[in-house]
C-alpha cells in the first residue's frame, strides 16, 4: 500500500459476539499476542509509509520488535504476574526507535491507570487519556499529524462513548483513531505530498483493533499513561555547589514550566506534591535563578540554601564510551578508540547491557542516528537506577562520533569531557550518500526510487544517477563552505576503488584539506562524510 493513503475500516458492530469483555490476565495476554501478530503482518506496509526517501523507514519494524520484547517479558514472568506492568516494562527495555519508546509509554499508561480485571469502559477511557498525555509529554517537540494525534483522538473517542462497557469503549477508541489517522495528511504537508498516512499512527490503529478483536472474539485487532504527581529529573549528584529547597504554592501548569527551567540550571531535581502545595528541590550553582523561577511560578516559602560538599571524584579511568554503530569496519574503528560498540538498531536492553558491560560509573553514549536518540535517553535513565551516570551526546552520524572520540581525554573531569565531545560533534558537518527507496519531493527536487541522493546534515542536496558523481558533488558542496579535515567512511555496497577515487578528488580539488578514508562496512549508505 506504499504511496496510497490507507486507513483501517471501523470494526463492525457485533455486540452479540462471544468474547471475554473483561481485561483479566488471560485476555490481556491474548491481546498482546494478537497485536504482535498484526504488527508483524503489517510490518512492511508500515515501513513503506516512511515519507522520506532515505532507506531508514523502520517504524513498522521497530513497533514489531518493541511489542515482541513486551510479549517475551510477559512469557518469562509466568502466571501470577500482573500482565500490563510486565508488558510495559518489557516494552520499555525492548523499545527500538522513537516509535517504540512512544508505544512503551502508552503501555505504561494502561498499566498505571487501569484497575485490573474489573476495569470498566469508563476506566479504559480514562487510561487512554492518561496514555495519550504521557506519550505527548515524552516528546520534546510534539507535532500534530503523528501517532500522538491518533492517540489523543482515541482517548477522545473513548470518552465520548460514555459507556461502562469495555467493548463499546474500545470500539469507539478504535474508530476515532482510524478517523484521526485518515486526517494526518491534512496536518502534515510531507504526508500529503507523499500520499500516505502517519506510520506510527497506523501501528497504533492496528493495536487498538487487536484489543477490540480480543474482547469480542471477532477476528480483526489497544494501549495507553498518566502524568505522575511528581516530576523527577534524575541525575547523579555532585555536579553543582548548592542545594536549594522551598515549599511553593502554585498551579500545576506553572509547576510544569518551573520544572523545565530548573532542569536547565541544575540536577537532582525533584518537584513533588499536588495543587496548590509543592516541594521543590534542586542542586545548582545559580541560587538566584532557582528562587526567581519559584517566584514566577507562584509563592515560594521556607526557602533553604545549603552548601554541598565537594564530591569525592572517582578515578579518571572510571569513564567509558558506548557507541551505536552498524558495520564491521565502523565497529573496529570505534573499538580502536576505546569505545564499547552495540549494533546500529539496538533495543534499550541491549544498550543497557553495553553500558553495564563497561564496568564504569560514568559513561558517554553516542547514538549516531536521530532515530536512536529516544532509545539512548531511556537507557540513560535506566542506568541511573544502577548508580551509573550516563550522558548522551546526541550524535546524528558515525562521523560525528569519531570527531567526539578524538577529543576524549581520560584525565579530564567527566563533565568537561562530555562538553568537549559534544562541541567536537557539533562542529562536524555530516553527509550521507544512499539510494532513494521511494518517489518524493525534496529541497533538491523530485527523486524517484533508485536515484542516488547526497544529503548534508540530513537534508537532500544532490540527486543523480551515478554514485561517484553524486559523491563528488556532495563533497564539493560541503567543502565549499570551508573545512580542514575530511573523513570518508565507505559502506558495504560501495564499488571497488570508490573510496580511493573520492580521496583523489578531494586532494586534487581541495589541496588544503586533510583526508582520512576508512572502510566502514555500514549498510544502506555507500558513503558517510564528515567535514571539520
Amino acid at each position: 500500500m506504499s504511496g496510497a493513503i490507507s486507513t483501517l475500516s471501523p470494526v463492525p458492530d457485533t455486540s452479540e459476539a462471544a468474547g471475554p469483555r473483561t481485561l483479566d490476565a488471560l485476555t490481556t495476554s491474548r491481546w498482546a499476542q494478537a497485536a504482535l501478530a498484526v504488527l508483524r503482518d503489517h510490518q512492511a506496509e508500515i515501513d513503506a509509509l516512511n515519507v522520506y526517501p532515505v532507506p531508514d523507514g523502520d517504524t513498522g519494524t521497530n513497533l514489531a520488535l518493541t511489542w515482541s520484547a513486551a510479549c517475551e517479558a510477559l512469557a518469562a514472568a509466568g502466571r501470577g504476574s500482573a500482565p500490563l506492568p510486565v508488558l510495559a516494562r518489557g516494552a520499555l527495555l525492548g523499545a527500538r526507535g522513537n516509535s517504540g519508546v512512544i508505544v512503551s509509554q502508552l503501555l505504561k499508561g494502561l498499566a498505571d491507570a487501569l484497575p485490573g480485571p474489573s476495569a470498566t469502559g469508563a476506566d479504559l477511557a480514562l487510561a487512554l487519556r492518561a496514555a495519550a498525555d504521557a506519550a505527548r509529554a515524552a516528546v520534546h517537540a510534539p507535532v500534530e499529524g503523528t501517532v500522538l494525534t491518533v492517540a489523543a483522538a482515541a482517548a477522545a473517542g473513548a470518552a465520548r462513548a460514555a459507556s461502562d462497557d469495555l467493548v463499546t469503549t474500545a470500539r469507539a477508541a478504535a474508530a476515532a483513531a482510524a478517523e484521526a489517522l485518515a486526517r494526518t495528511p491534512e496536518q502534515l504537508a510531507v504526508l500529503k505530498a507523499a500520499g500516505v498516512v502517519d506510520a506510527g499512527g497506523r501501528g497504533l490503529c492496528l493495536i487498538l483493533d487487536a484489543l477490540v478483536a480480543t474482547l469480542t472474539g471477532v477476528p480483526v485487532p489497544a494501549a495507553p499513561a498518566q502524568p505522575p504527581a511528581a516530576a523527577v529529573v534524575p541525575h547523579v549528584a555532585g555536579a553543582y555547589g548548592y542545594e536549594v529547597q522551598y515549599l511553593l504554592e502554585a498551579k500545576a501548569p506553572a509547576v510544569d514550566a518551573l520544572t523545565e527551567r530548573l532542569a536547565a540550571i541544575g540536577d537532582s531535581l525533584i518537584v513533588v506534591g499536588d495543587e496548590p502545595t509543592w516541594n521543590v528541590h534542586v542542586h545548582t550553582d545559580d541560587i538566584g535563578a532557582a528562587v526567581e523561577a519559584g517566584v514566577e511560578a507562584g509563592r515560594p516559602y521556607r526557602i533553604s540554601v545549603t552548601r554541598l560538599p565537594e564530591p569525592a571524584r572517582p578515578p579518571a579511568a572510571d569513564k567509558a564510551a558506548v557507541v551505536m554503530a552498524a558495520g564491521e569496519g565502523l565497529a573496529a574503528l570505534f573499538a580502536a578508540e576505546g569505545a564499547a560498540v552495540v549494533g546500529g538498531n539496538p533495543s534499550t536492553a541491549e544498550v543497557l547491557d553495553a553500558i553495564r558491560g563497561t564496568g564504569s560509573s560514568r559513561v558517554v553514549l553516542l547514538p549516531n542516528d536521530p532515530n536512536r536518540h529516544a532509545v539512548a535517553g531511556v537507557a540513560a535513565r535506566e542506568a541511573a537506577a544502577d548508580g551509573v551516570r550516563v550522558s548522551v551526546v546526541p550524535t546524528r552520524s558515525p562521523v560525528q562520533a569519531l570527531a567526539a572520540l578524538a577529543v576524549r581525554d581520560p584525565a579530564r573531569p567527566f563533565s568537561d569531557d562530555v562538553i568537549a565531545m559534544a562541541e567536537a560533534a557539533g562542529a562536524c558537518r555530516y553527509g550521507e550518500v544512499c539510494r532513494a527507496t521511494r518517489e518524493a519531493f525534496t529541497v533538491a527536487g523530485r527523486c524517484r526510487p533508485g536515484d542516488v541522493l547526497g544529503l548534508v546534515d540530513g537534508e537532500v542536496h544532490v540527486i543523480g544517477g551515478d554514485l561517484t558523481d553524486v559523491s563528488r558533488d556532495l563533497l564539493d558542496r560541503m567543502l565549499g563552505g570551508g573545512g580542514e579535515l575530511v573523513t570518508l567512511v565507505v559502506g558495504a555496497d560501495a564499488p571497488p576503488g570508490f573510496g580511493e577515487a573520492l580521496r583523489e578528488h578531494v586532494e586534487r580539488r581541495w589541496p588544503f584539506a586533510e583526508v582520512h578514508s576508512y572502510a566502514g562496512g555500514q549498510p544502506m549508505f555507500p558513503l558517510l562524510v564528515g567535514v571539520e
